[in-house]
């Protein structure tokens, strides 16, 4: 009997190691690293003097998605008249982002003078959106814009992005 509990101890802790370390082969990070990165938090950090010069409404701020908190993310959107601008923070990398199925048309663009890679989610209607994704020490920052479908004369959502871009990205951290 005493052998039988320790061979199940034994066993039970030989799985909770390997769960708990994660595996050293891989070059992306495992939910202990992620863990211990300081997420920037776009709710927080981005100043509502830039986020008026970027034609939203500090005050519609909306953390998560949908208001729920997504593990391993920091997440922020706001609204304006005709678009919505989300901020994404993530201990990911740009090749993850890039490996995602669903993410395509990933092309090198700079905003404000920030090397990033633009990129748009299958499905997603051209006219209605357009992201970027930054390298950032802590992992990737990411800009999205969203044009609000029915409203008229709206500007191509990359092209909103790029200016957009001008006040938002000089606060996101390197």
């Amino acid at each position: 009997m005493g052998r039988r509990i320790t061979l199940v101890l034994l066993g039970f802790l030989s799985i909770s190691g390997i769960a708990a370390c994660g595996d050293d082969t891989s070059d992306s990070p495992t939910a202990s690293t992620t863990a211990a990165k300081a997420l920037f938090d776009p709710c927080t950090g981005i100043p509502d003097d830039a986020l008026r010069a970027a034609g939203v409404d500090p005050a519609t701020k909306k953390p998560g998605i949908a208001g729920v908190h997504q593990s391993g993310w920091e997440i922020c959107g706001w609204r304006g008249p005709k678009y919505f601008i989300t901020v994404y923070s993530t201990g990911r990398t740009v090749s993850e982002v890039e490996s995602k199925p669903g993410n395509v048309e990933f092309k090198d663009v700079a905003v404000a003078g920030r090397q990033g890679r633009q990129f748009r989610v299958e499905g997603a209607a051209k006219d209605l959106e357009c992201d970027v994704v930054f390298p950032a020490s802590q992992g990737v920052l990411q800009l999205s814009i969203s044009n609000r479908a029915g409203q008229d004369d709206l500007e191509e959502p990359c092209t909103v992005l790029h200016r957009v871009g001008e006040s938002i990205v000089p606060v996101l951290p390197r």
